[in-house]
Protein backbone atom coordinates (compact mmCIF):
# COMPACT_ATOMS: atom_id res chain seq x y z
CA UNK A 1 0.00 0.00 0.00
CA UNK A 2 0.85 3.25 -0.79
CA UNK A 3 -0.10 6.56 1.44
CA UNK A 4 0.86 10.18 0.39
CA UNK A 5 0.31 12.81 2.85
CA UNK A 6 0.16 16.55 2.31
CA UNK A 7 0.48 19.02 5.02
CA UNK A 8 1.92 22.26 5.92
CA UNK A 9 3.67 21.13 8.88
CA UNK A 10 5.25 17.63 7.91
CA UNK A 11 7.68 17.50 11.12
CA UNK A 12 4.43 16.35 13.31
CA UNK A 13 4.34 13.18 11.16
CA UNK A 14 8.13 12.18 11.53
CA UNK A 15 7.80 10.25 14.74
CA UNK A 16 4.50 8.63 14.44
CA UNK A 17 5.77 6.63 11.15
CA UNK A 18 9.32 6.19 12.27
CA UNK A 19 8.82 3.35 15.57
CA UNK A 20 7.22 -0.02 16.71
CA UNK A 21 4.51 -1.34 14.06
CA UNK A 22 4.74 1.15 11.42
CA UNK A 23 8.17 1.63 10.94
CA UNK A 24 8.38 -2.60 10.93
CA UNK A 25 5.18 -2.22 7.68
CA UNK A 26 8.03 0.27 6.23
CA UNK A 27 11.02 -1.69 6.75
CA UNK A 28 9.09 -4.92 5.18
CA UNK A 29 7.85 -3.49 2.48
CA UNK A 30 4.73 -3.39 2.85
CA UNK A 31 3.41 -0.22 3.18
CA UNK A 32 4.68 3.79 1.82
CA UNK A 33 4.40 6.57 3.67
CA UNK A 34 5.30 9.53 1.88
CA UNK A 35 4.36 12.98 3.48
CA UNK A 36 4.66 16.24 1.10
CA UNK A 37 5.21 19.83 2.41
CA UNK A 38 2.45 21.75 0.83
CA UNK A 39 4.62 25.45 -0.07
CA UNK A 40 6.23 23.23 -2.06
CA UNK A 41 3.42 24.18 -4.39
CA UNK A 42 3.12 27.74 -2.94
CA UNK A 43 1.50 30.44 -4.91
CA UNK A 44 4.38 32.98 -4.44
CA UNK A 45 8.00 32.99 -3.21
CA UNK A 46 6.69 33.65 0.50
CA UNK A 47 5.36 30.52 0.55
CA UNK A 48 2.00 31.21 1.15
CA UNK A 49 -0.54 28.71 0.74
CA UNK A 50 -3.53 30.82 3.08
CA UNK A 51 -5.41 33.49 2.84
CA UNK A 52 -8.38 35.50 4.30
CA UNK A 53 -11.67 34.07 3.99
CA UNK A 54 -14.21 35.49 1.38
CA UNK A 55 -17.39 37.31 3.40
CA UNK A 56 -14.88 38.12 6.47
CA UNK A 57 -14.37 36.21 9.79
CA UNK A 58 -11.49 35.16 12.16
CA UNK A 59 -9.12 32.53 10.82
CA UNK A 60 -7.18 31.92 7.53
CA UNK A 61 -8.44 29.42 4.85
CA UNK A 62 -5.90 26.58 2.48
CA UNK A 63 -5.79 28.29 -0.72
CA UNK A 64 -7.11 26.61 -3.68
CA UNK A 65 -4.59 26.60 -5.81
CA UNK A 66 -1.81 25.50 -3.86
CA UNK A 67 -3.76 22.45 -2.91
CA UNK A 68 -5.16 21.77 -6.76
CA UNK A 69 -1.55 21.60 -7.93
CA UNK A 70 -0.31 19.35 -5.25
CA UNK A 71 -3.21 16.86 -5.77
CA UNK A 72 -2.89 17.06 -9.91
CA UNK A 73 0.82 16.61 -9.04
CA UNK A 74 1.03 13.91 -7.10
CA UNK A 75 -2.36 12.32 -8.91
CA UNK A 76 -0.04 12.17 -12.36
CA UNK A 77 2.34 9.82 -10.95
CA UNK A 78 -0.24 7.30 -8.90
CA UNK A 79 -3.91 6.66 -9.48
CA UNK A 80 -5.74 7.34 -6.07
CA UNK A 81 -8.31 4.90 -4.83
CA UNK A 82 -9.68 7.90 -2.31
CA UNK A 83 -8.73 11.52 -1.59
CA UNK A 84 -8.97 11.83 2.03
CA UNK A 85 -9.66 15.17 3.89
CA UNK A 86 -9.19 14.84 7.36
CA UNK A 87 -11.80 17.51 8.94
CA UNK A 88 -14.06 16.97 11.98
CA UNK A 89 -17.05 17.13 9.67
CA UNK A 90 -16.26 14.43 7.94
CA UNK A 91 -17.97 10.93 8.75
CA UNK A 92 -16.81 9.22 11.67
CA UNK A 93 -13.73 6.97 11.23
CA UNK A 94 -14.12 3.19 13.06
CA UNK A 95 -13.13 0.14 12.61
CA UNK A 96 -15.02 -0.68 9.56
CA UNK A 97 -13.68 2.18 7.79
CA UNK A 98 -10.08 0.93 8.88
CA UNK A 99 -10.60 -2.33 7.38
CA UNK A 100 -12.01 -1.01 4.22
CA UNK A 101 -9.34 1.85 3.40
CA UNK A 102 -6.78 -1.19 4.25
CA UNK A 103 -8.00 -3.23 1.25
CA UNK A 104 -6.74 0.03 -1.10
CA UNK A 105 -3.70 0.31 -3.30
CA UNK A 106 -3.09 4.42 -3.04
CA UNK A 107 -4.15 7.27 -0.62
CA UNK A 108 -3.86 10.46 -0.69
CA UNK A 109 -4.22 11.90 2.76
CA UNK A 110 -4.96 16.00 2.99
CA UNK A 111 -4.19 17.33 6.23
CA UNK A 112 -6.17 20.32 7.33
CA UNK A 113 -5.13 23.48 8.83
CA UNK A 114 -6.38 26.75 9.71
CA UNK A 115 -10.35 27.87 9.42
CA UNK A 116 -9.83 24.69 6.81
CA UNK A 117 -9.53 24.52 2.95
CA UNK A 118 -10.96 26.40 -0.07
CA UNK A 119 -14.59 24.53 -0.15
CA UNK A 120 -14.02 23.97 -4.15
CA UNK A 121 -11.22 21.79 -3.28
CA UNK A 122 -13.87 19.54 -1.77
CA UNK A 123 -16.63 19.75 -3.99
CA UNK A 124 -14.11 19.11 -6.99
CA UNK A 125 -11.06 16.84 -5.51
CA UNK A 126 -12.30 15.16 -2.22
CA UNK A 127 -13.30 11.95 -2.21
CA UNK A 128 -14.06 10.53 1.30
CA UNK A 129 -13.81 13.08 4.08
CA UNK A 130 -12.89 11.74 7.40
CA UNK A 131 -13.35 12.52 11.25
CA UNK A 132 -11.03 11.00 14.25
CA UNK A 133 -14.18 12.51 16.44
CA UNK A 134 -16.46 15.40 17.43
CA UNK A 135 -13.67 17.88 18.89
CA UNK A 136 -11.22 20.30 17.28
CA UNK A 137 -7.56 20.10 16.71
CA UNK A 138 -5.16 22.26 15.42
CA UNK A 139 -4.55 20.52 12.31
CA UNK A 140 -5.29 17.20 10.28
CA UNK A 141 -1.48 15.57 11.38
CA UNK A 142 -2.24 14.12 14.24
CA UNK A 143 -5.59 12.48 12.59
CA UNK A 144 -3.45 11.09 9.43
CA UNK A 145 -1.62 10.08 12.00
CA UNK A 146 -4.28 7.52 13.44
CA UNK A 147 -5.73 6.72 10.26
CA UNK A 148 -2.07 5.51 8.93
CA UNK A 149 -1.68 3.28 12.17
CA UNK A 150 -5.09 1.82 11.96
CA UNK A 151 -4.78 0.84 8.70
CA UNK A 152 -1.40 -0.18 8.44
CA UNK A 153 -1.55 -2.52 11.55
CA UNK A 154 -3.79 -4.66 9.86
CA UNK A 155 -2.47 -4.75 6.27
CA UNK A 156 -0.76 -8.83 6.05
CA UNK A 157 2.59 -9.58 7.52
CA UNK A 158 2.63 -6.36 9.10
CA UNK A 159 2.04 -7.77 12.53
CA UNK A 160 4.24 -10.92 14.05
CA UNK A 161 1.03 -12.53 14.48
CA UNK A 162 -1.09 -12.76 11.75
CA UNK A 163 -4.21 -13.26 14.08
CA UNK A 164 -3.50 -10.66 16.97
CA UNK A 165 -4.90 -7.65 14.49
CA UNK A 166 -8.27 -10.28 14.30
CA UNK A 167 -9.07 -10.06 17.94
CA UNK A 168 -8.53 -6.40 18.38
CA UNK A 169 -11.75 -4.11 20.01
CA UNK A 170 -14.22 -3.01 17.10
CA UNK A 171 -12.98 -5.91 14.68
CA UNK A 172 -16.78 -7.53 15.44
CA UNK A 173 -18.56 -4.82 17.15
CA UNK A 174 -17.09 -5.78 20.76
CA UNK A 175 -14.89 -4.41 22.77
CA UNK A 176 -11.64 -6.76 23.37
CA UNK A 177 -11.78 -9.09 26.91
CA UNK A 178 -9.86 -8.81 29.39
CA UNK A 179 -6.39 -10.14 29.45
CA UNK A 180 -3.60 -11.04 31.97
CA UNK A 181 -0.33 -12.35 31.91
CA UNK A 182 2.38 -13.86 34.28
CA UNK A 183 2.40 -14.32 37.64
CA UNK A 184 -1.16 -15.83 37.84
CA UNK A 185 -1.33 -14.57 41.54
CA UNK A 186 -0.43 -11.33 42.98
CA UNK A 187 -0.75 -9.51 45.97
CA UNK A 188 -3.96 -11.71 46.19
CA UNK A 189 -5.15 -10.91 43.01
CA UNK A 190 -5.94 -14.21 40.89
CA UNK A 191 -5.75 -15.11 36.74
CA UNK A 192 -9.17 -16.51 36.05
CA UNK A 193 -9.12 -20.67 36.71
CA UNK A 194 -10.75 -20.96 32.99
CA UNK A 195 -7.48 -18.94 31.56
CA UNK A 196 -5.59 -21.65 32.95
CA UNK A 197 -7.33 -24.42 31.95
CA UNK A 198 -5.59 -25.33 29.10
CA UNK A 199 -9.21 -25.79 27.06
CA UNK A 200 -9.02 -23.64 24.16
CA UNK A 201 -12.87 -23.92 23.33
CA UNK A 202 -13.98 -22.50 27.09
CA UNK A 203 -10.84 -20.35 27.47
CA UNK A 204 -12.58 -19.11 23.62
CA UNK A 205 -16.47 -18.77 24.98
CA UNK A 206 -15.40 -17.06 28.36
CA UNK A 207 -13.65 -14.43 25.78
CA UNK A 208 -16.66 -13.99 24.09
CA UNK A 209 -18.82 -13.84 26.93
CA UNK A 210 -16.61 -10.82 28.66
CA UNK A 211 -16.56 -9.16 25.18
CA UNK A 212 -20.07 -8.49 25.24
CA UNK A 213 -20.19 -7.78 28.70
CA UNK A 214 -17.30 -5.41 28.73
CA UNK A 215 -19.32 -3.67 25.29
CA UNK A 216 -22.79 -4.02 27.09
CA UNK A 217 -21.52 -2.21 30.16
CA UNK A 218 -18.65 0.85 28.72
CA UNK A 219 -20.24 1.39 24.85
CA UNK A 220 -23.69 -0.02 24.71
CA UNK A 221 -24.32 2.47 21.70
CA UNK A 222 -22.25 -0.36 20.00
CA UNK A 223 -24.62 -3.06 21.08
CA UNK A 224 -27.58 -0.75 19.99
Amino acid sequence: MHIDILSVLPELLESPFAHSIMKRAREKGILHVEVHHLRKWAVNAYGQIDDYQYGGGAGMVMMCEPLVNAIEALSAKRKYDEVIYLTPDGEKFNQKTANSLSLKENLLLICGHYKGIDERVREHFITKEISIGDYVLSGGELPAAILVDAIGRILPGVLNDETSALFDSFQDNLLAPPVYTRPAEYRGWKVPEILLSGDPKKIEDWRHEMSVKRTEERRPDIVE
